[in-house]
């Protein structure tokens, strides 16, 4: 069974970095299509990026291409997003999400299984 969880989250000035981590502990699904998504106080949740079941294909939100890089290690379970050069309008809670698509998943509907979240905060 898949379990997501997430961590990495916290508080950060603009212009920092910080890097998300989503563990796999039920060690199915970490080899899936993985997606991190967010979600803003009063907003949608949206992606943000993706990564295929290898490590040779990723998709980003535009906002964020260029700061934000998805990577991961299927020997650890694990995918990570590095997010550098920060702004406030990143603020949100980051979801890690796997999907049972054998393409790049790019929306939220495309998604099967959801960690909790983990909170970015970054400040002016």
């Amino acid at each position: 069974q898949v379990h997501l969880v997430e961590s990495g989250g916290g508080l950060v000035q603009a212009g920092g970095s910080l890097r998300l981590s989503c563990v796999d502990f039920g060690h199915t699904g970490s080899r899936n299509p993985t997606g991190w998504f967010r979600q803003a106080p009063g907003k949608e949740r949206e992606f943000v990026s993706s990564i295929s079941r290898g490590t040779d294909s990723t998709s980003y939100l535009a906002s964020v291409k260029g700061r934000f890089t998805i990577s991961r290690d299927n020997a650890k379970n694990t995918v990570y997003l590095q997010m550098n050069s920060l702004k406030p309008e990143d603020t949100a809670v980051y979801y890690c999400a796997v999907s049972k698509r054998t393409d790049l998943p790019r929306n939220v509907e495309d998604m099967d299984y959801w960690g909790e979240g983990t909170l970015v905060i970054v400040s002016s």
